[in-house]
């Protein structure tokens, strides 16, 4: 377990590691959560919380609805062509 000081300004500095796992970058906002026996930090979500009913019509689609069969092929393709593109 690792240690950290709290500044005179109320700064702690989180472990490099710590940070480069999480992908925590400079300027990252972070929220900060009371706990029994301590506090939690976790990152700000960049959106508010939102339901699929708010969002499920938010791009226009014009036909019948697609298969299951018919999106397992359109994603493999999808993944296919991406692989290729990287390459």
């Amino acid at each position: 377990m690792e240690t950290t000081k709290l500044s005179s300004k109320g700064q702690v500095i989180i472990p490099k590691h710590i940070r480069q796992s999480h992908h925590w970058e400079s300027g990252l906002e972070l929220q900060v959560i009371e706990q029994e026996g301590g506090v939690l930090l976790k990152p700000k979500a960049p959106f508010a919380p939102t339901a699929l009913t708010e969002v499920a019509g938010s791009l226009p689609y014009s036909g019948s609805s697609k298969t299951n069969a018919e999106i397992e092929t359109a994603m493999k393709q999808a993944a296919k062509k991406a692989w290729r593109d990287s390459n």
